[in-house]
Protein backbone atom coordinates (compact mmCIF):
# COMPACT_ATOMS: atom_id res chain seq x y z
CA UNK A 1 0.00 0.00 0.00
CA UNK A 2 1.38 3.54 -0.84
CA UNK A 3 2.29 6.09 1.84
CA UNK A 4 -0.57 8.30 0.65
CA UNK A 5 -3.15 5.56 1.11
CA UNK A 6 -1.78 4.53 4.54
CA UNK A 7 -1.96 8.05 6.00
CA UNK A 8 -5.31 8.80 4.41
CA UNK A 9 -6.69 5.69 6.17
CA UNK A 10 -5.07 6.77 9.47
CA UNK A 11 -6.66 10.21 9.19
CA UNK A 12 -10.17 8.75 8.73
CA UNK A 13 -9.73 6.42 11.72
CA UNK A 14 -8.32 9.19 13.98
CA UNK A 15 -11.23 11.53 13.29
CA UNK A 16 -13.58 8.84 14.66
CA UNK A 17 -11.38 7.77 17.59
CA UNK A 18 -9.88 10.90 19.01
CA UNK A 19 -13.23 12.46 20.03
CA UNK A 20 -12.75 15.95 18.64
CA UNK A 21 -9.07 15.96 17.74
CA UNK A 22 -8.54 17.01 14.14
CA UNK A 23 -5.77 18.22 11.86
CA UNK A 24 -5.91 21.56 10.09
CA UNK A 25 -5.13 20.62 6.51
CA UNK A 26 -4.40 23.27 3.87
CA UNK A 27 -5.07 22.26 0.27
CA UNK A 28 -1.85 22.38 -1.68
CA UNK A 29 -1.66 24.87 -4.52
CA UNK A 30 1.25 23.08 -6.15
CA UNK A 31 1.17 20.25 -8.68
CA UNK A 32 2.57 17.86 -5.99
CA UNK A 33 -0.43 16.07 -4.45
CA UNK A 34 1.68 15.03 -1.42
CA UNK A 35 2.74 18.55 -0.45
CA UNK A 36 -0.02 19.10 2.14
CA UNK A 37 0.63 15.71 3.74
CA UNK A 38 4.34 16.46 3.97
CA UNK A 39 3.73 19.73 5.79
CA UNK A 40 1.44 18.11 8.34
CA UNK A 41 3.27 14.81 8.82
CA UNK A 42 4.67 15.70 12.22
CA UNK A 43 1.32 16.90 13.53
CA UNK A 44 -0.39 13.73 12.32
CA UNK A 45 2.12 11.49 14.10
CA UNK A 46 1.47 13.20 17.42
CA UNK A 47 -2.33 13.09 17.02
CA UNK A 48 -2.17 9.44 15.90
CA UNK A 49 -0.51 8.40 19.20
CA UNK A 50 -2.83 10.55 21.30
CA UNK A 51 -6.00 9.30 19.58
CA UNK A 52 -5.06 5.62 19.81
CA UNK A 53 -4.13 5.99 23.46
CA UNK A 54 -7.67 7.14 24.27
CA UNK A 55 -9.19 3.84 23.08
CA UNK A 56 -9.30 0.74 25.30
CA UNK A 57 -7.36 -2.30 24.12
CA UNK A 58 -10.34 -4.61 23.47
CA UNK A 59 -12.25 -1.94 21.57
CA UNK A 60 -9.19 -1.03 19.53
CA UNK A 61 -8.65 -4.67 18.60
CA UNK A 62 -12.27 -4.99 17.50
CA UNK A 63 -12.02 -1.85 15.39
CA UNK A 64 -8.84 -2.68 13.53
CA UNK A 65 -9.50 -6.43 13.03
CA UNK A 66 -11.30 -7.04 9.71
CA UNK A 67 -14.46 -9.18 9.87
CA UNK A 68 -14.14 -12.80 8.77
CA UNK A 69 -16.50 -13.69 5.96
CA UNK A 70 -18.68 -16.70 6.70
CA UNK A 71 -18.46 -19.58 4.27
CA UNK A 72 -21.57 -21.56 3.39
CA UNK A 73 -21.25 -25.23 2.57
CA UNK A 74 -22.42 -25.97 -0.94
CA UNK A 75 -22.86 -29.22 -2.78
CA UNK A 76 -20.35 -29.32 -5.59
CA UNK A 77 -21.80 -29.05 -9.04
CA UNK A 78 -22.18 -32.47 -10.52
CA UNK A 79 -21.88 -34.24 -7.17
CA UNK A 80 -24.13 -37.27 -6.98
CA UNK A 81 -27.43 -36.96 -5.13
CA UNK A 82 -27.82 -39.13 -2.04
CA UNK A 83 -31.52 -39.87 -1.70
CA UNK A 84 -33.32 -40.31 1.58
CA UNK A 85 -36.82 -39.51 2.82
CA UNK A 86 -35.83 -36.11 4.23
CA UNK A 87 -34.08 -35.06 1.01
CA UNK A 88 -36.98 -36.25 -1.15
CA UNK A 89 -39.45 -34.20 0.91
CA UNK A 90 -37.55 -31.00 0.09
CA UNK A 91 -37.68 -31.53 -3.68
CA UNK A 92 -40.18 -29.72 -5.89
CA UNK A 93 -42.63 -31.59 -8.10
CA UNK A 94 -40.67 -33.26 -10.88
CA UNK A 95 -41.46 -33.16 -14.56
CA UNK A 96 -39.76 -33.99 -17.82
CA UNK A 97 -40.04 -35.39 -21.30
CA UNK A 98 -40.81 -38.85 -22.65
CA UNK A 99 -37.86 -40.59 -20.96
CA UNK A 100 -38.82 -39.13 -17.59
CA UNK A 101 -42.45 -40.15 -18.08
CA UNK A 102 -41.45 -43.73 -18.96
CA UNK A 103 -39.24 -44.11 -15.87
CA UNK A 104 -41.73 -42.47 -13.49
CA UNK A 105 -44.54 -44.65 -14.87
CA UNK A 106 -42.50 -47.84 -14.39
CA UNK A 107 -41.70 -46.88 -10.80
CA UNK A 108 -45.35 -46.05 -10.11
CA UNK A 109 -46.94 -49.15 -11.66
CA UNK A 110 -44.27 -51.64 -10.61
CA UNK A 111 -43.36 -50.40 -7.12
CA UNK A 112 -45.54 -47.62 -5.76
CA UNK A 113 -46.36 -49.73 -2.70
CA UNK A 114 -42.66 -50.06 -1.85
CA UNK A 115 -40.55 -47.78 0.33
CA UNK A 116 -37.99 -45.38 -1.16
CA UNK A 117 -35.33 -48.10 -1.54
CA UNK A 118 -37.79 -50.48 -3.21
CA UNK A 119 -38.85 -47.88 -5.77
CA UNK A 120 -35.29 -46.71 -6.44
CA UNK A 121 -34.23 -50.34 -6.94
CA UNK A 122 -36.76 -50.77 -9.77
CA UNK A 123 -35.45 -47.58 -11.36
CA UNK A 124 -31.92 -49.00 -11.04
CA UNK A 125 -32.83 -52.11 -13.00
CA UNK A 126 -34.21 -50.00 -15.84
CA UNK A 127 -31.15 -47.74 -15.96
CA UNK A 128 -28.81 -50.74 -15.66
CA UNK A 129 -30.52 -52.17 -18.74
CA UNK A 130 -30.09 -48.90 -20.63
CA UNK A 131 -26.37 -49.09 -19.85
CA UNK A 132 -26.13 -52.71 -21.04
CA UNK A 133 -25.55 -53.60 -24.72
CA UNK A 134 -28.06 -56.46 -24.29
CA UNK A 135 -31.02 -54.08 -24.01
CA UNK A 136 -32.44 -51.02 -25.81
CA UNK A 137 -30.45 -47.82 -25.39
CA UNK A 138 -33.30 -45.65 -24.08
CA UNK A 139 -35.51 -45.76 -20.99
CA UNK A 140 -38.71 -45.94 -23.05
CA UNK A 141 -37.17 -48.66 -25.20
CA UNK A 142 -36.37 -50.75 -22.11
CA UNK A 143 -39.75 -50.20 -20.44
CA UNK A 144 -41.75 -51.07 -23.57
CA UNK A 145 -39.56 -53.94 -24.78
CA UNK A 146 -41.22 -57.22 -25.72
CA UNK A 147 -39.48 -60.53 -25.19
CA UNK A 148 -41.42 -62.32 -27.91
CA UNK A 149 -43.75 -63.96 -25.40
CA UNK A 150 -44.99 -60.90 -23.58
CA UNK A 151 -43.73 -57.69 -22.03
CA UNK A 152 -40.67 -57.12 -19.89
CA UNK A 153 -42.81 -54.96 -17.57
CA UNK A 154 -46.27 -56.47 -17.26
CA UNK A 155 -48.19 -53.22 -16.74
CA UNK A 156 -47.37 -52.15 -20.30
CA UNK A 157 -49.37 -54.96 -21.88
CA UNK A 158 -51.76 -56.30 -19.24
CA UNK A 159 -54.77 -54.88 -21.04
CA UNK A 160 -55.55 -52.40 -18.29
CA UNK A 161 -55.64 -48.64 -18.69
CA UNK A 162 -52.63 -47.01 -17.10
CA UNK A 163 -54.44 -44.51 -14.89
CA UNK A 164 -52.67 -42.51 -12.19
CA UNK A 165 -55.09 -42.75 -9.25
CA UNK A 166 -52.72 -42.03 -6.36
CA UNK A 167 -51.37 -38.51 -6.88
CA UNK A 168 -49.06 -38.61 -3.86
CA UNK A 169 -47.48 -41.87 -5.05
CA UNK A 170 -47.10 -40.42 -8.54
CA UNK A 171 -45.35 -37.33 -7.14
CA UNK A 172 -42.92 -39.56 -5.22
CA UNK A 173 -42.25 -41.71 -8.30
CA UNK A 174 -41.52 -38.57 -10.30
CA UNK A 175 -39.03 -37.25 -7.76
CA UNK A 176 -37.24 -40.60 -7.64
CA UNK A 177 -37.17 -40.81 -11.44
CA UNK A 178 -35.68 -37.34 -11.76
CA UNK A 179 -33.05 -37.99 -9.08
CA UNK A 180 -32.02 -41.26 -10.73
CA UNK A 181 -31.81 -39.65 -14.15
CA UNK A 182 -29.75 -36.81 -12.64
CA UNK A 183 -27.11 -39.28 -11.44
CA UNK A 184 -28.14 -40.59 -8.02
CA UNK A 185 -25.90 -43.59 -7.12
CA UNK A 186 -27.11 -47.01 -8.29
CA UNK A 187 -25.78 -49.20 -5.47
CA UNK A 188 -28.88 -50.96 -4.18
CA UNK A 189 -29.12 -53.94 -6.53
CA UNK A 190 -25.45 -54.63 -7.34
CA UNK A 191 -25.97 -54.19 -11.07
CA UNK A 192 -29.22 -56.17 -11.35
CA UNK A 193 -31.03 -56.19 -14.70
CA UNK A 194 -33.95 -58.46 -13.69
CA UNK A 195 -36.42 -58.74 -10.82
CA UNK A 196 -39.60 -60.58 -9.88
CA UNK A 197 -41.92 -60.85 -6.89
CA UNK A 198 -41.86 -63.82 -4.49
CA UNK A 199 -45.30 -64.80 -5.81
CA UNK A 200 -43.73 -66.19 -9.00
CA UNK A 201 -40.68 -68.26 -9.86
CA UNK A 202 -39.78 -67.64 -13.50
CA UNK A 203 -37.56 -70.17 -15.25
CA UNK A 204 -34.93 -67.56 -16.03
CA UNK A 205 -34.31 -66.95 -12.30
CA UNK A 206 -32.39 -70.25 -12.13
CA UNK A 207 -29.93 -69.05 -14.75
CA UNK A 208 -29.09 -65.69 -13.21
CA UNK A 209 -27.26 -64.57 -10.10
CA UNK A 210 -29.44 -63.39 -7.22
CA UNK A 211 -28.08 -60.08 -5.90
CA UNK A 212 -30.53 -58.88 -3.26
CA UNK A 213 -34.11 -58.79 -1.95
CA UNK A 214 -35.74 -55.42 -1.34
CA UNK A 215 -39.34 -55.24 -0.23
CA UNK A 216 -41.49 -57.42 -2.47
CA UNK A 217 -38.90 -57.84 -5.21
CA UNK A 218 -35.98 -60.21 -5.78
CA UNK A 219 -33.18 -58.91 -8.00
CA UNK A 220 -30.83 -60.74 -10.38
CA UNK A 221 -28.01 -60.02 -12.78
CA UNK A 222 -26.39 -61.99 -15.57
CA UNK A 223 -23.66 -64.23 -14.13
CA UNK A 224 -20.12 -62.98 -14.66
CA UNK A 225 -18.30 -65.51 -16.81
CA UNK A 226 -14.55 -65.73 -16.21
CA UNK A 227 -12.17 -67.02 -18.84
CA UNK A 228 -10.69 -70.46 -18.20
CA UNK A 229 -7.00 -71.05 -18.91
Amino acid sequence: MSVLKCWTGSLVMLLGLAGGLHAEMTVSQSNDPTAAIGMNLTALLGQDREGLGAVEGDRLSAIVTPPVAEKKAKRKAGAPVVMDEAWLATQPAAEGGAEFQCLASAIYFEARGENLAGQAAVAEVILNRVASPSFPRTICGVVNQSNGQGCQFSYTCDGRADRISDRAAWATAGKIAKAMMDGAPRGLTEGATYFHTPAVRPSWSRRFQLTTRIGRHIFYRTPIVTAMN
